[in-house]
Formats: structure tokens, C-alpha cells, sequence
């Protein structure tokens, strides 16, 4: 009689289960104690170091220019966001559109924006008066120096529709991520176009379309900087302008750098709780 060899495992019958013994890590932990030393050594070499100058970075962290030039930076990549994804959500649409003429000139609209350096267009903007010396038609129509003459106005049209072309391939990637059945069961319930967008598409899209766009939001802060180009007073081009005159170039850029830190620290952090509101159902464990 030939004997069944049984296939339980030997601990199924024993008194007491196994033990599991966990897999140790020790490079894991010297990696850690490596990052650890790396990082008191060099606050330690940034507190004692003179050169940073950190009596003048408290002198002038709270300075009146210095602050004004916060709210400048602010409110301009405020406004100039807010034209981007207004006229970058306009022309997404308008790309997806079954009229070739329609789709076509917002293709060469972010064609035309993307290949052109931001200083460039900053620069046409402000001198834009030598071109095209009004804007409007016959009685309603303004002289363009009054419009674009001022640093403030010339960054904002700038930003905005340089932006804009960026904003505008966010949303569309956004929305061709909605798969076609959802529009066409909008449809079919008796939607309108725009009320399938409103209320089918776009909430779906969103997930997609908010992490980019709070990236490139965030950027925006940092790249107005380049407004110092026409002479706006931006953070950095006030900063620029008391080290120019003072001489303590390295303490003025820490204080510029603590700045754009702490905005963009707030708008991560605003970013993470908004992705984390248009994320529900898609939470991965």
C-alpha cells in the first residue's frame, strides 16, 4: 500500500504558530544617519557663516520696500493667473472643437506663445505704443501708451497671455481624459454642451488638470522675476535695487529666497488639500 505523502506544512500542527522575523534594513538606516549628519553640518555651517550676513537679512526681511515688492509679486501672478486659465480654458475648448478653423487658431495661438521667450514678449508689450499706437476703433479706441506704457499693465497682458498657451494644454489633457461615453450619455439625457461640461466633464477632469496646473501656478511666482525686465517693482527687482546700492547682495538675495519659499510653501500646501478634494474615489491604499 503506497503511503500519501502529505503536502500540509510542518508548523500547521505544531503547538505554537512561527515566529515572523522581520527583515532587517541596516542600509536603509546608515542612509539615514548619513542624511542626518549631512544636514546638522551644513545648518550649523550656514548659521556660523558671516558671509551670509544675517544681520542685514533681519534688517531688511521686514523692510517696507521689501514688503511692498511681496504684494507686488503677488497681486500681479494673481491677476495674471487668473487671465491665464480664463483664456487658457477658452482656448482648450476651442482645440477640441470639430471646426478646423476654430481648433486650428488655438493651435497656433500656444504654437506661437511657447516658441517665443517670455523677456521677449514682456519687452514688445511695454514697447507695443511703437506698433500699434491705438487700440480699439474710431471714437472707442484708447492710445495704447496709456494701456501698456505702465510696467504693471505690460507685465499682466504678458504674463496672462503667455500663460495662457501652457494653461490651455493642462485643461485640454485634462478634458481628453474624460472617456467619450460620458459626453455622450450627457447628451443623451437631454444636456446641453455646456451643461455636460459643467456638471459631467470638468468635476472628472479636474483630478487631472489640478496638479499641473497648481505646479504651474506656483511657478508663476516665481517667474514673475522676470518683470524686472520693464521695470516692474517685483520682489526681486526691489531686491535688486537695495543691493545695488548697498552692497550686500548675498543678504538681500536670502531675503528673497525666504520669501518665495514661504509663498510657495502656502500655495503646496493649498494644492495638496485641493488635489486631495477632487482625488475622492481615486485614492490609491
Amino acid at each position: 500500500m503506497t503511503q500519501t505523502t502529505s503536502l500540509r506544512p510542518p508548523w500547521v500542527d505544531a503547538a505554537e504558530p512561527p515566529r515572523v522575523i522581520p527583515r532587517r534594513h541596516p542600509g536603509r538606516w546608515v542612509t539615514v544617519v548619513l542624511i542626518l549628519a549631512l544636514a546638522v553640518a551644513i545648518v550649523q555651517w550656514a548659521v556660523t557663516n558671516q558671509g551670509f550676513g544675517w544681520e542685514d537679512f533681519r534688517t531688511y526681511l521686514f523692510d517696507d520696500a521689501i514688503l511692498g515688492g511681496v504684494r507686488n509679486t503677488v497681486i500681479l501672478a494673481v491677476l495674471a493667473e487668473i487671465i491665464s486659465l480664463t483664456l487658457g480654458t477658452l482656448l482648450a475648448v476651442m482645440r477640441l472643437s470639430e471646426n478646423k478653423v476654430i481648433s486650428g487658431f488655438a493651435f497656433l495661438y500656444a504654437w506661437f506663445f511657447r516658441g517665443i521667450p517670455l523677456p521677449v514678449i514682456l519687452i514688445f508689450t511695454y514697447f507695443s505704443a511703437a506698433v500699434l499706437p491705438r487700440i480699439g476703433w474710431g471714437d472707442f479706441s484708447v492710445d495704447t501708451n496709456d494701456v501698456f506704457a505702465t510696467p504693471f499693465l505690460a507685465a499682466l497682458i504678458g504674463f496672462g497671455l503667455n500663460d495662457a498657451a501652457y494653461t490651455s494644454e493642462i485643461v485640454r489633457s485634462g478634458l481628453m481624459s474624460v472617456p467619450k461615453g460620458q459626453t455622450e450619455a450627457a447628451y443623451a439625457i437631454g444636456m446641453s454642451p455646456v451643461k455636460a461640461m459643467r456638471r459631467i466633464i470638468l468635476p472628472q477632469a479636474l483630478r487631472i488638470i489640478i496638479p499641473p496646473l497648481g505646479n504651474a501656478f506656483i511657478g508663476m511666482f516665481k517667474l514673475t522675476s522676470i518683470a524686472l525686465v520693464i521695470g516692474y517693482g517685483e520682489l526681486m527687482n526691489t531686491t535688486r535695487a537695495i543691493y545695488s546700492s548697498e552692497f550686500n547682495t548675498i543678504p538681500l538675495l536670502l531675503v528673497a529666497s525666504f520669501w518665495y519659499l514661504l509663498i510657495t510653501t502656502i500655495l503646496s500646501i493649498g494644492q495638496h488639500y485641493i488635489e486631495r478634494y477632487y482625488g475622492r474615489g481615486f485614492k490609491r491604499r
